[in-house]
């Protein structure tokens, strides 16, 4: 099978078991915290589990790119020098979100690797958790024994490949505390019969054998783990499984190496012709360069794919790090001396066209920021490595054997040679690095250059030479300067061009206040060109114009001068929204208490945003008290203080508060309403009076996360729209309503004859069920079987308003009839529901269960569901189906 085929099958073979397929998450982590990147497949449905939101399906399976390249799963030393770990790779997994359970997960695995898959049933290994009495964890018992019939021949049970493994292998938690189980690992031997017979694979299994490899691992989330460690049985039981898309294609292909397999063949390739050396696996250090390059170009092209750049922050310089990785190997190994990377990419894309299409949709803007980062690195990668050279000669002239901290700052500062890319060239020289004391001068660092982590940046094309440029925002809107220097950006938008002027108005997002918009009026001679500023930035103490424009370079080289004029309006909203925030703040800590300390911010033209330390909601009539504060100095009209370079020791003295995430130098600014009120350090643009702010509005209050709270709040323009809005609906309601002069008190008369309508109603519809019950009585049949035992039986499709009832309903009768078993089905609203009712009788006398009894019921109503051994209920989509459940619940129940 091609490794297309064996992706089809995996989704083909789950699809006929019921289970949705769903698209891969990004490689990228974008709304978990605890998360860089997604490094498994069940990332993605982690709330899931946690049970914060409901899964599409009980059932579900899919193919996940996932990534593992720091934090706890870091694979990245052993890529390229073994055959089987990877940056990148896909983890082909089914999910059930308490639905099935163990019995089918493995007998599921089995089925599809032996007779789909057609692998070798006596090269297969299975693990199973053999308990943990520290840790009050106990044996597996039940994937013990379903293993010991699966691996049976003729009938007879075998356990002779089952290994018991301990909690680091077979024992999956999620954290701390939460859901957590034991596993069951399959592995298989892809070595030759010669090898098998020297040694059996199950000694070999978990011994990072390269033939001997873990493919699948079925995770079995059973238990609840509480915060003193002990161990209680979750309501409902999931399953989470995981297999190695990459090794699985090894074993089926029959290759000795992931990297011989037809995922990385085409790519291979393509190195073979760029490098003109032909790949040989095990014959040196090419070798592996090309299994490097051809793994970590997967894990930049998706990632930048996924919405990441390479930078110099966060996972931004993960990808950066792996990608710098692999243009080292090539260039060392390769003699790849010119970008190659970026040639990889149509390859790839097309490779995985038809799963992952966003790589193929935007192939040409991920090569073209994949070249850009290898035009950057090659011009300083042979000096860099030339340098390297030098110190490790000297270092031997001294017997010594550790590069020092300072030389690998000096090595990543100057060359952009990540601390682990120098690490692993030392490592191959036979030497160490000193990482603490890279650490440390890192730390030290304090003028790093930051580069958007949703960019790719070029370098700076200098213009005009200066010392330092100079913000005059807070005196002009509009000025004529010069450019200093530009460079051109790729992202998903295409080409941006950020722009450094020599003096500028615009004011750069921080603390808490975004940027300004405008536009540049730039002089050619006669001729002049305008162009529009989208956003402005900082990076270190630059102010950075952003221009969404293409092709400016000739227009910027030519520039004669350049008027910059700011949006006078936006920034006179944003102005009045970041006045407010001060006022905000001393009312807040006039209401609230002293320990009010500002802990971030947005400020707009739009609306203001402030979050705050506080352990406590702040009560409507809190918030009353800090509106009319703020209204209050509002309608006084306060004059800006203003202090531009005030000693920060002396604006200390003033009393002033300083602004969270702000970093301050020796002389700072500091702004004043009324000295008695508000007094703050803060770089950003303010009103000339606070008149200006005209109303303020919260129209928000919330917790941000423990003991901190965010309001929120309009200004300006927006609060007198605000304000209307409102206005215009309660005139809506006092027209609905009639004119009443009290239109709180007229809904409340609505509310209240509706909630005596709703008793009025319940106690019909309880009327009718009641009625119901007692038709439904003299419809019970009472079977007696050959042995003299028998049950009364009842299944009837019924007319109720809601599942409640329904379930109300199958206990009325169970009190009343003694070991009844029934099945009732009802549509409610179209919407077709099941409820099973079994009694002892036939739960302990005949094994039947009425989870597993609704479970295959509901498949006629395309459903599911589950409950207790005596009573369980299930929902479906397909009303029409609800006939046929009901007669095979009767059959069941004979």
């Amino acid at each position: 099978m091609t490794s297309h085929e064996i992706r089809r099958h995996f989704l083909d073979f789950f699809r006929s078991k019921q289970h949705l397929i769903v698209p891969s998450a990004p490689l990228v982590a974008k709304n978990d915290p605890t998360l860089m990147f997604n490094n498994s497949g069940m990332a993605q449905f982690k709330d899931f589990f946690l049970g914060n939101g409901t899964p599409p399906s009980p059932r579900v399976a899919d193919t996940q790119k996932c990534l593992r390249v720091s934090g706890k799963h870091n694979d990245l030393e052993d890529v390229g020098f073994d055959t089987y770990h990877h940056t990148m790779f896909e983890m082909l997994g089914n999910w059930s979100f308490g639905d099935y359970f163990k019995k089918e997960a493995l007998a599921w695995s089995w089925e599809l690797l032996t007779e789909v898959y057609k692998l070798p049933k006596d090269r297969i290994y299975v693990s199973v958790f053999k308990g943990d009495e520290r840790d009050n964890v106990p044996f597996d018992q039940e994937s013990w024994d379903i293993w010991r019939e699966i691996l049976g021949r003729d009938g007879e049970p075998d356990e002779s490949r089952i290994i018991l493994g301990n909690k680091k292998d077979n024992f999956w938690e999620m954290g701390d505390t939460g859901p957590c189980g034991p596993c069951s690992e399959i592995h298989i031997d892809l070595r030759s019969p010669d090898e098998v017979a020297a040694t059996p694979g199950k000694e070999l299994v978990n011994a990072d054998h390269p033939q001997v490899v873990e493919i699948w691992n079925n995770v079995f989330m059973q238990f609840n783990r509480k915060a003193d460690g002990s161990l209680e049985e979750l309501p409902a039981r999931h399953v989470d499984t995981g297999m190695g898309f990459e090794r699985l294609c090894m074993a089926i292909q029959g290759k000795q190496s992931n990297y011989d397999t037809d995922v990385f063949s085409g790519t291979i390739q393509v190195i073979e012709e760029l490098s003109g050396r032909k790949y040989e696996a095990g014959k040196g250090m090419a070798d592996v360069a090309m299994r490097v390059i051809a793994d970590h170009i997967r894990a930049v092209s998706f990632a930048i794919a996924d919405g990441l750049v390479p930078s110099n922050a966060k996972a931004g310089y993960v990808i950066r790090r792996i990608l710098r990785r692999a243009i080292r190997y090539g260039y060392s190994y390769l003699n790849l001396t010119e970008p190659f990377m970026t040639k990889l990419v149509p390859t790839l894309a097309m490779q995985f066209a038809d799963v992952f299409p966003e790589l193929n949709a935007q192939r040409d803007f991920v090569a073209t920021v994949i070249r850009e980062e290898e035009i950057a690195f090659l011009r300083t990668l042979g000096t860099g490595l030339g340098r390297l050279d030098q110190i490790i000669g000297q270092l031997a002239s001294e017997g010594k054997s550790e590069i020092p901290g300072e030389t690998v700052f000096e090595l990543n500062d100057t060359f952009g040679f990540p601390a682990d890319l120098t690490a692993l060239i030392a490592r191959e020289k036979g030497l160490s690095i000193d990482e603490a004391g890279f650490q440390k001068a890192l730390q030290e660092q304090k003028a790093r250059s930051r580069k958007d982590a949703t960019s790719s940046a070029g370098d700076w094309i200098e213009l005009n030479d200066v010392d330092r440029t100079e913000f005059v925002g807070y005196d002009q809107t509009e000025i004529e300067t010069f450019i200093v220097k530009y460079r051109k950006v790729q992202n998903k938008q295409g080409t941006q061009y950020q722009i450094v002027l020599g003096q500028t108005p615009f004011y750069a997002e921080s603390g808490g206040q975004i940027g300004d918009t405008g536009m540049l009026v730039v002089s050619q001679g006669d001729a002049q060109k305008t162009i529009q500023i989208i956003d402005t930035k900082k990076e270190n103490d630059l102010s950075i114009l952003i221009a969404n424009e293409a092709d400016l370079d000739e227009t910027l080289e030519s520039a004669v001068s350049v008027r910059a004029i700011v949006n006078a309006d936006r920034r006179m909203l944003t102005s009045s929204n970041h006045s407010a925030t001060h006022l905000l703040h001393a009312a807040l800590r006039d209401v609230l208490g002293t320990h009010v300390a500002q802990k971030g911010s947005y400020v707009g033209p739009d609306a203001l945003r402030f979050d705050f330390s506080h352990f406590s909601k702040v009560t409507d009539e809190q918030l009353a008290d800090v509106e009319r504060i703020v209204n209050e100095k509002i309608r006084e009209d306060i004059q800006l203080d203003e202090k531009r370079n005030v000693p920060i020791d002396q604006a200390k003295n003033m009393g002033a508060t300083a602004l969270f995430g702000e970093k301050y130098g020796d002389f700072v600014r500091v702004i004043t309403f009324d000295p008695n009120y508000s007094v703050e350090l803060c770089g950003g643009t303010h009103v000339p009076a606070t008149g200006h702010i005209g109303l303020f509005k919260f129209t928000g209050e919330g917790s941000v996360s423990t003991g901190i709270r965010r309001v929120e709040a309009k200004t300006s323009v927006g609060a007198e729209e605000l304000v209307n809005e409102q206005m215009g609906v309660v005139s809506e309601l006092k027209e609905l309503l009639k004119a009443p002069k009290d239109v709180v008190k007229a809904v409340q008369a609505l509310l209240d004859e509706r909630a005596a309508l709703q008793k009025q109603v319940e106690a019909l519809q309880n009327e009718k069920v009641q009625q119901l019950k007692n038709q439904l009585l003299d419809k019970i049949e009472n079977l007696t079987g050959s042995d003299g035992a028998g049950h009364a039986r009842l299944v009837e499709r019924v007319d109720v308003p809601s599942a409640d009832a329904l379930k109300q309903l199958a206990y009325d009768l169970k009190a009343k009839v003694d070991n009844l078993a029934l099945v009732l089905g009802a549509d409610i609203n179209g919407k077709p529901q099941l409820a099973v009712m079994l009694p002892d009788s036939l739960i302990q006398g005949r094994n039947l269960n009425a989870g597993q009894v609704v479970k295959e019921l509901a498949k006629n109503i395309r459903g599911g569901g589950g409950g207790q051994p005596f009573f369980a209920t299930a929902g479906g989509s397909d009303a029409s189906g609800l006939d046929a459940a009901l007669a095979q619940g009767k059959a069941l129940l004979a």
